[in-house]
């Protein structure tokens, strides 16, 4: 008897694709557990949103972080998603000789609409095997910022959820707060 399996491909294979046009210069996807991924399309609300994230945490930065912006991550050899925002360990060359990967992590944000089944399900995991401690997932449909922390093996350990009156505070700089509320406002 014949079992099908999946063929998954490897962040080389995925630059291969893209370096041979199989994938077109403009295609809006990422490599998620070997699988090539379509991202959805960035509305005004989510897009605000990562603006938002982006002007709160450069305020606050006062250089202990880099803030990097729908740019890809590599988890291993499989995975090479592009969160919303990342909070990254300074490096001297703004990781322009290679991306991140997750020990160069602090936060990473996911800003969550139409994606949220996605974040939660396949995202979450794949955050939490790479041992990145700290995900923020921005869900923009409840209006909530869903806090996940200890990482293991299937994801977290802890979820917090905040709602408007509030405050999202990265475990790695306890003296910076979010207002959920004015986070979330339109």
């Amino acid at each position: 008897m014949f079992v099908q399996t999946k063929h998954r491909f490897t962040v080389k294979d995925y630059y291969r694709m893209a370096e041979t046009g199989v994938l077109p210069p403009d295609a809006r996807v990422e490599l998620l557990n070997g699988e090539i991924i379509d991202m959805s399309p960035i509305g005004p609300f989510h897009g605000g949103l990562v603006n938002r994230l982006v002007r709160i945490f450069n305020k606050n930065s006062k250089g202990r972080w880099i803030i990097s912006a729908q740019n890809p991550l590599q988890l291993d050899e499989h995975s090479e998603p592009q969160p919303d925002v990342m909070l990254l360990k300074p490096a001297a060359d703004d990781y322009t000789s290679r991306h991140p990967l997750p020990e160069d992590m602090f936060l990473l944000i996911e800003v969550s609409d139409s994606t949220v089944d996605c974040d939660q399900r396949e995202k979450l995991p794949a955050y939490g095997r790479a041992g990145i401690s700290e995900v923020w997932v921005v869900n923009l449909n409840d209006l909530t910022v869903e806090v996940y922390r200890e990482s293991h093996f299937d994801g977290y350990g802890s979820k917090t959820v905040l709602r408007a009156g509030s405050q999202a505070v990265p475990l790695a700089f306890p003296d910076v707060a979010v207002d959920v509320g004015e986070l979330l406002k339109r």
